[in-house]
């Protein structure tokens, strides 16, 4: 498959399933035949090199992807970007064996993959996380409990940031192992058809050749790779979504009218648009460039990759509200397609949590590079 029939076909694809997300939204899941469907297209291994399953194509390629899917659906996107975090840590911090192991069962979806991380008395602040991986007859016993896991209720296997005395480590438990508790949650702001879950782990059991990477890496290496490149598939998906809400919110003015006159007719209204237009372009390049950075490994794609997703939940959050706005009542229906984009997008904009920190790091990368230009 070339480059431009995997992301023709997957613009189609979002397309059509722009026509049924409002009813995964509603039921609270996408369907089983729509989750394999992504995988038997191989969009769920854009990036992942051909020699372990995936299409080998570059990030740039997986961005536009996740554009086309975040335009569509933020949960058919999150799929994506979960599937793909799991198979980037196992990539760059897996030995051989557990490359020829679990690669090609994530790129063809044999095995579906999750996320997990945070905690209920850590949240984003990973460092703080309490789940133990213990030394045992048989390998490791994990015992501990992780919230909001995208996708962790129809999962087949998790990564898991835990503590192996005392130093992070990152280990794959299988969702089928005893002592693995599943506890699907719904009716949450956003991203209601991601399958979102609570895990709980009670003496699990796993081989040592599940642990990944080395102890006292699993936070800073492995975990720190796959959070690197869900940023970057979740940038790309807030810019699809801003996009896909600037499009929306012109069609509507432009066939809406009050009082006899078209509410594009209106200068506020059009200046608004205008503005909506720079922020949603001006985060596509900042992704566009990012995608750059990391082709060829620049060691400011990572900072880069921040400043992109800060600025692409930003524009999909305020497109998002302008688009329900300019829609009125209709924006607000419980079938509204801006209504539902306005609710990801404020998930979008806490998935990492609060602002702050993420300025934080980009205020010590401005730092880092007076008098650089691009």
């Amino acid at each position: 498959m070339t480059a431009s029939t995997a992301l023709a076909d997957a613009v189609a694809f979002a397309r059509s399933a722009r026509e049924e997300a409002g009813g995964w939204d509603r039921r609270g899941a996408i369907p089983t035949d729509v989750l394999d469907a992504v995988a038997g297209a191989g969009f769920l291994a854009v990036d992942v090199p051909a020699e372990h399953g995936g299409l080998g194509r570059s990030p740039a390629e997986l961005g536009e992807l996740c554009a086309a899917f975040g335009g569509a659906c933020s949960a058919l996107r999150g799929l994506v970007t979960v599937q793909g975090m799991v198979a980037a840590a196992v990539l760059r911090w897996g030995d051989r064996e557990q490359r020829a192991r679990w690669l090609p069962a994530l790129a063809s979806g044999a095995r579906r993959a999750a996320f997990a991380a945070t905690e209920p008395g850590a949240g984003t602040d990973l460092s703080a996380a309490t789940t133990s991986a213990t030394p045992t007859v048989g390998g490791l016993r994990v015992r501990g409990r992780k919230l909001w896991v995208t996708f962790g209720a129809v999962a087949d296997v998790y990564l898991v940031l835990a503590a192996l005395d005392g130093k992070p480590v990152a280990v794959l438990v299988e969702a089928d192992r005893a002592g693995v508790t599943v506890e699907p949650i719904g009716g949450q702001l956003g991203m209601r058809a991601a399958h979102l879950a609570n895990l709980r782990f009670d003496d699990v059991v796993v081989p040592q050749e599940n642990l990944v990477g080395a102890p006292g890496f699993g936070l800073s290496h492995v975990v720190a790779t796959a959070l690197d490149h869900g940023r970057f598939t979740v940038a790309w998906g807030c810019v699809g979504l801003a996009e896909a809400c600037l499009d929306l919110a012109a069609a509507h003015v432009g066939r809406r009218s009050q009082g006899g006159v078209r509410l594009a007719e209106h200068e506020t209204v059009r200046a608004l648009l205008g503005r909506d237009l720079v922020e949603a372009s001006a985060a596509r390049r900042l992704c566009e460039h990012a995608a750059e950075l990391r082709a060829r490994a620049d060691a400011d794609a990572i900072a880069e990759t921040v400043l992109a997703k800060y600025a692409a939940a930003r524009a999909a959050s305020a497109l998002s509200e302008h688009a329900v706005q300019l829609h009125g009542a209709a924006g607000c229906a419980q079938d509204s397609t801006v209504g539902r984009f306005f609710r990801d997008a404020k998930v979008m904009r806490i998935i990492e949590g609060a602002d702050e920190p993420a300025e934080l790091r980009l205020g010590e990368y401005a730092l880092r590079r007076p008098g650089r230009s691009r």
